[in-house]
């Protein structure tokens, strides 16, 4: 690294170049970005001064600490309106801006186990690949239940397996938006079991880590929140708003966050969260782009992502004959894998026999008519994937 003149660390012109080259990779990558839930419709360059402070949100969003360079007031912002999207209790409720869906998944089965020392994590065989590894760095017992075809938990699998278990009490994952097929779990449905089978202790975890930005907005979501019977709940704010780095929220019910909380000297707050330091830029950047929408404009883009998921299937259907479909109120749009041309340049998911596209707001009908172009000339060479 050479010395400018005035003392500042400068870049050599070989790594400028390695920058400016890897500006070009993926200025050209996200023109083709379509099989992960991730927008790359934003901008930020209103916060880009606030880069310039080493911001640290350390503890508890809504205590005071010593460390004063953070967002702690806008990240309590940002949690409000989460609060009022899932129906939490306003005088009851709490959370905090995190990494990503996976630290608040973590967190709420975390707040699962301390309220049932005892309990029996049980998730769908349709859950997030990180929810076995969270299972595992927790130590709690778990069982995975079948999935159906579609995606959803199997609830009649559900029932037979409390019923060998009563005796323990269960810690309930629920997908509202599973990772493949974005499949919402039936949480009336599950509810109702633990009812008939009279289990009063538990406790449900409710993954929306893209749906939770999408069932509020629409006019019969599917249940998935606090309203619903959710004792926590986990967003992720890189997924359908859209952020240069990953992150989300996690809310819960105060009542059981308070019996975790501990008051450590050092930083002057309480310790509620997984992590501690935290990033203060996440709750800044989810904050701005809230406010810059607002209710009504967040309604809108919900509104024609949803448009541009049928637009998708429809497509896919009559004009590259692949029997595509999705879920009511899902962006995400599940067809049968193509080849590993189409894979990789679309950047797709894949899981055995499915792939996906999701219609986050960067992808527009424009974008999704350059893939049907594509698959269709792939079909046509040939090396399309195996059908359903």
């Amino acid at each position: 690294m050479e010395e400018s003149s005035i003392g500042v660390p400068s870049l050599s012109l070989g790594d400028r170049q390695k920058l400016d080259d890897l500006y070009q990779r993926l200025e050209s990558e996200r023109q083709r970005f379509i099989g992960y839930p991730c927008s790359a419709e934003f901008d930020y360059s209103p916060l880009y001064r606030f880069l310039g402070f080493p911001i640290n949100n350390i503890g508890d969003p809504f205590v005071p600490s010593n460390y004063h360079l953070n967002t702690h007031e806008f990240e309590c912002e940002v949690l409000e309106f989460f609060r009022g999207l899932c129906h939490a209790p306003p005088d009851g409720f709490w959370g905090y801006v995190t990494h990503g869906g996976t630290e608040g998944n973590m967190y709420g089965i975390y707040l699962g186990r301390e309220m049932l020392p005892d309990g029996m994590v049980y998730y769908s065989e349709d859950t997030h690949y990180s929810v076995s590894k969270i299972l595992r760095l927790l130590h709690v017992r778990n069982l995975m239940i079948k999935s159906l075809p579609d995606g959803r938990m199997d609830l009649e699998d559900f029932r037979e397996t409390l019923k060998i278990h009563r005796d323990v009490p269960p810690i309930i994952f629920a997908n509202i938006g599973t990772t493949m097929k974005g499949a919402a779990d039936d949480l009336e449905g599950i509810r109702a079991i633990l009812a008939d089978l009279a289990i009063a202790r538990h406790y449900i975890h409710v993954d929306a880590a893209l749906s939770g930005m999408i069932l509020p907005f629409v006019e019969a979501p599917e249940p998935f929140d606090f309203s619903c019977g959710a004792d926590s709940l986990s967003i992720s704010g890189h997924k359908m708003i859209g952020c240069p780095f990953p992150c989300g929220v996690v809310l819960a019910r105060k009542a059981n966050v308070d019996r975790t909380a501990r008051n450590i000297e050092y930083i002057g707050t309480l310790d509620t969260t997984l992590a501690g330091s935290r990033n203060g830029d996440s709750a800044l950047f989810l904050w701005y782009a809230i406010r810059a929408l607002g209710l009504e404009g967040w309604r809108r883009r919900v509104r024609q992502c949803l448009t541009v998921a049928e637009y998708a299937v429809k497509r896919l259907r009559d004009e590259a004959a692949v029997q595509a479909w999705r879920h009511r109120n899902s962006i995400t749009v599940v067809f049968p894998r193509p080849s590993m041309d189409i894979i990789s340049r679309w950047q797709l998911a894949v899981h055995h026999q499915w792939s996906h596209l999701i219609t986050v707001p960067h992808v527009t009908q424009e974008v999704v008519d350059r893939f049907v172009a594509d698959l269709r000339a792939d079909v046509g060479n040939g090396s399309a994937g195996s059908p359903t």
